[in-house]
């Protein structure tokens, strides 16, 4: 017997007098008993808002992303006894990999990503700087902060590992720690997997707490925390709507159950490979995780032609799915989580009947013997409903288990309207090669779905699959789907911190982003740069060049030298004709590399290389006999392995009139 633990306040808090027990969906027998009072709940917000949160803070993003990593790279090494106990919740280890190989994943993404696309500071600058006077010395930009309060995670039964990673992993990043409230039925997962996390000691003490049970949290929260929701779309509303949470204004995101679709194309017809991919996605999303997924495809969408079709080559391909013992080696599919969700699946199976026909028994699964009668198993079940649009309840009411409803259209325009009668859902799939069908879809459906997924014999070779949410991307979806913003990268991070807009001097701007902004204070060096390692450099630490004439012979010979003969360089009487300009005029990209010529110091040194240029912009055209000259800045640096650093130059070029001819953003590689 497990004995479910919270982790409050450094303290692993076991089960209490009125603990429940948790049975195994395969044989019905108790496996854990799971339950505490909520007597440390205040003292574990209170380390959290006054330990971790301040050191969380006192990170930058890459510190965070590195400790992320220290903690994914652990996992991946202890994962071993998530799988066994996977195997209780009815998971084959196909199942358990998908939730624990892919929370890990998960980790690894974001802790990828920040280091790429975060800067190695405190605080985030968000969006251009805005020029709020005349001359540029008033400026206002937005910044991201960590909000100084606790993310609190209420997580699902389905995936008790992944679906707390992916939620962590953002927090983390933003700098607020977490909360963490797993679904009763596999919390004995999640509580393991907490235990790793706290033996790795890659986090700060009581960044991630554990709360295990029933209990009313609403009250101990403030203006400063948020709420992080995966479940039903009940449960989300109470919550939501909770007077203190609505009172207090608490930041509340949810990702909740869907009615999520699948469409074959009208080109696709029987045989195609788009045709033999629908089966194939159809077949996986409704038997993984016996299909307890939130993206799990319930209504198939298919052209009615073909509704036999498909009907068929369906039926065949969930008839072979083996319905067993997760721990076998050659079962397909484990049971349901409980007896309790066996039963709701069926009586909504029963409930969907009253408009669709049944074409797999979900009852008709095999004989297990006696000492599985009392595990959760459920066949996979296939129903049609031939009048979609006359039976509502197939798009509002979700069987959540190995359930899908097939139905036809008869154009894409129908199709559409059929997917949006869902209100919202996390994933759409289209399986098609038609432009014109996808563009269909894109714009009329768009606005009723987080993912979009199409999929074709040109991208089948590496489509992660229609179930297989990814950092990088949105995960929720509008409408009944909670309107959150799971996942989605960078946005996942933003939902955890406050956004402000700083107005001053550029130096103010400057000062508080660690970031150079034109107008703020440049310190000129007396050496080059270039021969300054990255310890060595300074935000606004600046070359000021010499300069040099450009000549008409210097337009013609880069001209024929390089092949752009474009008028504007070479015909005096149509560049005059042209708008823009006062006659022939220099190259941009001759003006680019002589400002390298100006600014380059040509030794070897801790300059490693140039990896390209950013926002150029040409502000003025240089005309034979202006001279240029190049103000060289430290605009911001990035620290990307202990060996170097990514450097990025804000490179202004001037005229003789000390006019701005040209800026843009240059990025060097340059050694610690």
């Amino acid at each position: 017997m497990i004995e479910v633990s919270s982790y409050l306040a450094g303290q692993w808090v076991d089960p209490d007098s009125n603990a429940k027990p948790i049975h195994s969906a395969v044989t019905g027998e108790p496996v854990a008993r799971a339950g505490n009072a909520q007597t440390r709940l205040s003292d574990a917000l209170e380390c959290a808002r006054t330990k971790a949160a301040p050191a969380l803070r006192e990170m930058t993003f890459h510190q965070r992303a590195t400790a992320i990593k220290t903690l994914a790279t652990y996992l991946n090494e202890h994962k071993e006894a998530l799988y066994r106990l996977s195997l209780h919740a009815g998971s084959t280890l196909r199942d358990a990999k998908v939730d624990i190989d892919g929370g890990i994943g998960t980790l690894f993404g974001f802790a990828s990503k920040a280091k790429r696309e975060l800067p190695d500071a405190c605080v985030l600058a968000e969006g251009e700087v805005e020029q709020l006077s005349r001359n540029g010395s008033f400026v206002g930009q937005h910044v991201l902060t960590p909000r100084q309060g606790i993310a609190v995670q209420i997580n699902a039964f389905n995936f008790p590992v992944w679906g707390m990673l992916e939620k962590l992993a953002p927090a983390i990043l933003a700098g607020v720690p977490s909360l963490v409230k797993p679904a009763t039925v596999t919390s004995y997962i999640t509580e393991h997997c907490m235990r790793l996390i706290i033996e790795s000691g890659a986090l700060p003490l009581h960044t991630c707490q554990l709360l295990i049970g029933q209990c009313e949290f609403a009250p101990l929260l403030t203006s400063q925390d948020s709420i992080s929701f995966t479940g039903s779309a009940r449960t989300a509303i109470s919550l939501r709507s909770h007077p203190i949470i609505a009172e207090r204004g608490i930041r509340f995101n949810a990702e909740q159950d869907s009615l999520n679709a699948a469409v074959l194309g009208p080109d696709a017809n029987a045989g195609s490979t788009e045709f033999d991919l629908l089966i194939k996605e159809i077949a996986h999303e409704i038997t993984s995780k016996a299909g307890q997924k939130c993206t799990a495809i319930r209504r198939v969408l298919v052209p009615e032609a073909l509704m036999d079709t498909v009907s068929d080559a369906l039926n065949a391909k969930i008839a072979a799915i083996k319905v067993g013992d997760p721990a076998d080696s050659d079962t397909d599919m484990g049971p349901l989580v409980s007896k309790t969700q066996q039963q709701d699946v069926l009586q909504t199976v029963e409930q969907l009947t009253q408009h669709t026909t049944m074409i797999s028994d979900p009852g008709a699964q095999q004989k297990l013997g006696d000492s599985y009668a009392n595990g959760a198993f459920v066949a996979p079940c296939l129903l049609a409903c031939n009048n979609p649009f006359d039976a509502t309840l197939v798009h509002q009411l979700e069987a959540f288990g190995p359930v899908a409803t097939l139905m036809p259209y008869k154009t894409i325009s129908d199709a559409c309207a059929l997917l949006n009668l869902g209100d919202g859902s996390l994933v759409a799939s289209v399986f098609t090669q038609d432009k014109q069908v996808i563009k269909q879809v894109v714009t009329h459906s768009g606005a009723f779905h987080g993912r979009l997924y199409f999929n074709n014999a040109h991208s089948m070779n590496e489509a992660t699959g229609h179930g297989a949410p990814l950092p990088h991307m949105v995960h929720s979806g509008p409408g009944r789907a909670g309107d959150g913003e799971e996942l989605g990268g960078m946005r996942a991070v933003k939902f955890h911190m406050q956004r402000t807009a700083i107005q001053g001097h550029p130096d103010i701007v400057s000062a508080a982003t660690g970031v150079f902004v034109p107008g703020s204070e440049q310190t000129a060096l007396d050496s080059h740069p270039f021969t300054l390692r990255f310890g060595e450099l300074i935000t606004g630490n600046t070359l000021y060049t010499g300069s040099r004439t450009i000549t008409l012979d210097d337009i013609e010979h880069f001209a024929h030298f390089t092949g752009d003969t474009f008028y504007a360089h070479m015909d005096e009487a149509a560049a005059k004709a042209n708008p823009f300009f006062p006659g022939r005029v220099a190259h941009g990209y001759l003006l680019l590399s002589f400002a390298a010529g100006l600014f380059v110091q040509p030794d070897p040194g801790p300059v490693l290389a140039n990896t390209g240029l950013s926002d150029l912009v040409f502000s003025k055209p240089v005309v034979p006999g202006d001279a240029i000259n190049v103000a060289l800045t430290v605009k911001s640096k990035k620290q990307r392995n202990p060996e170097y650093g990514e450097v990025l130059w804000h490179v202004e070029i001037n005229n003789q009139d000390d006019e701005r001819v040209a800026s843009y953003t240059l990025h060097t590689m340059n050694a610690i």
